[in-house]
């Protein structure tokens, strides 16, 4: 308990918690206690002679002893998780949530974490190298020669190694260090898609010319095919390209399958929105795009914010979205192409 103390020693102002403090676990407190607004209006009886009196209270407790140590089967997982479930989580530092379950994503592909583990790393300390900013959530800067906790490649291999042998959770803090970031955009929130594609092209440039060089498109990136399809005349505009996620619709759809379906639908072009074909001008036609290769891992980014131009801000998508453990995604490809 924490309390300020009024006149005569009384509790004017109490706050309760109960926590556990262990040698794991002895970090905590309140995140606010006191307004200062209440303190100036009670100046007389909280702050005489401008000063404040607080009084902690802890109990000691007895091994099964408080309501904290009836354990239930949550308690036990988040006591010992290792041995519970198997696995860890990771800390977050403020507003890193996001980052946590991409890195989780990104660690549970055995093939991508032991390619991690295989990047040559262990020069880091000795050389110069500069980290590319294709996104504000990396920032570009030169790397000091003597710091090897500022490579991305080497903190991701240690956050890896601690998810797979920690009996704790793991603290990311070296990891948003190398992507040079303060405490400031700890608290902040990131695109997620940004941060996953930012990533891994680190991660690919970082692959070239090991043993594991290429080991990042093998395993991520899948190709479609964008067209433009005349209907009254004969003439198809069509450009492949290369994708390493799908952006996914929340809004309006019930689950993967329409978000995925909606991904392909086709869009007639007509009345004011025609189509300019070369040799043919302004013409009635369907754009569209079709799967041509899928990925083994198959990344998918779910929208879950939009802007909302009523409240000028992006609000965040709550409806209810289901997804399943197996999908048929040959009904997205071409005709005619392998299917996965």
């Amino acid at each position: 308990e924490l309390a300020v103390l009024g006149p005569e020693g009384r509790v004017a102002e109490s706050k309760q918690a109960q926590h556990v403090f262990t040698m794991d676990d002895a970090d905590w407190g309140f995140q606010n206690f006191l307004r200062h607004s209440v303190l100036s209006e009670n100046a007389s009886s909280l702050l005489p002679n401008d000063t404040i009196t607080i009084q902690v209270t802890v109990r000691l407790l007895k091994e099964g002893e408080g309501r904290e140590h009836r354990f239930t089967q949550l308690d036990l997982w988040l006591r010992d998780p290792k041995s519970e479930t198997g696995f860890v989580g990771l800390k977050n530092q403020g507003a890193t949530c996001y980052m946590n379950s991409l890195l989780q994503a990104l660690y549970h592909v055995p093939a991508l974490r032991r390619a991690v583990y295989q990047m040559p790393t262990e020069q880091e300390a000795r050389k110069r190298q500069r980290t590319e900013a294709a996104h504000y959530a990396i920032i570009q800067r030169d790397v000091p020669a003597n710091n090897a906790q500022d490579s991305v490649a080497l903190a991701l291999q240690r956050v890896f190694y601690k998810l797979q042998y920690s009996k704790t959770s793991v603290g990311t803090k070296a990891l948003t260090k190398s992507f040079g970031w303060d405490a400031f955009d700890a608290f902040t929130q990131h695109d997620v898609q940004e941060l996953d594609r930012v990533l891994c092209d680190n991660l690919e440039e970082k692959m070239k010319g090991t043993p594991v060089d290429g080991e990042v498109p093998r395993l991520l990136r899948g190709k479609l095919k964008n067209y433009v399809k005349c209907i009254n005349v004969k003439f198809t505009s069509e450009r492949e390209e290369h994708f390493y996620d799908l952006s996914l619709n929340v809004k309006g759809c019930k689950n993967l399958s329409e978000s995925l379906a909606k991904y392909v639908e086709c869009e007639k072009l007509d009345g004011e929105n025609k189509y300019m074909a070369e040799g043919h001008g302004l013409q009635d036609a369907e754009k569209g795009c079709t799967f041509l290769t899928f990925p083994p891992v198959l990344h998918l980014h779910l929208k879950r914010f939009e802007y909302d131009p009523m409240r000028d801000a992006n609000m965040k998508i709550n409806d209810r979205f289901e997804f399943y453990d197996k999908i048929d995604l040959s009904v997205y490809m071409e005709e005619g192409r392998d299917k996965p």
